[in-house]
């Protein structure tokens, strides 16, 4: 059976449970595979990019609502500056101080970007980032998970169905093609991306 929307993965889920009592609680297992899939999945498919314009003065900026990890921030000046990630104890330390000027660097507190220098005008930055998928509802029926990984979604699902089966000696079973499908999308994602070639990490020093 193929598995292409939130109606027929709760079927499968059913299905491989060889439950029939379980309609009320099967969204809650696919909502925890879910969970699951933003702590496990930064893949390419979950990329996207947004921009928006400094504030002169403001160095704090909203993180997406769909943020779950950060891939590139750059200013779209001409040329293009990217921005250098620093954690947030070596931003403070590198600058206490209240200057204003072009932003060289950014780093994340809490729900937001701190980018310094303090902006001394109106700039676009570019941010690119790993946003999680709209979560399967009966309103939103499937997404780009769904539609090219469902074996991640079922197998997820069914391992999230433990605390509730209580010692269903299938659990294992699951967890384990949960885990290889797992691999083999982030195999294939790293493949995917570089086609072959070595990353090379450029280090540039002294610019603050």
């Amino acid at each position: 059976m193929a598995i292409s929307n939130y109606a027929g993965l709760k079927t499968a889920i059913a299905s491989w449970l060889d439950r029939s009592d379980l309609t009320d609680v099967i969204p809650d297992f696919i909502a925890l595979a879910e969970t699951r899939h933003k702590r496990d999945f930064k893949i390419r498919r979950m990329e996207t990019r947004v921009t928006t314009n400094t504030i002169d003065g403001s160095e704090f900026y909203t993180l997406p609502d769909d943020y779950v990890a950060m891939r590139n921030i750059k200013l779209n000046t001409d040329p293009k500056t990217p921005l250098d990630y620093l954690t947030p104890e070596i931003m403070d330390r590198l600058n206490a101080g209240s200057s204003k000027g072009k932003p060289k660097a950014y780093t994340i507190k809490g729900n937001n970007i701190e980018i310094r220098p303090t902006p001394d005008g109106v700039y676009q930055i570019e941010v690119s980032y790993y946003k999680h998928f709209t979560a399967l509802s009966d309103t939103n029926t499937t997404n780009d998970m769904l539609t090219h990984h469902p074996d991640v979604y079922l197998y997820g699902a069914l391992v999230e169905a433990e605390p509730y089966l209580q010692n269903d000696k299938r659990i294992q079973v699951w967890s384990g093609y949960y885990d290889r499908a797992k691999q083999d999308i982030i195999t294939s994602n790293e493949r995917d991306r570089h086609s072959g070639t070595t990353p090379v990490t450029r280090i540039d020093y002294g610019l603050y």
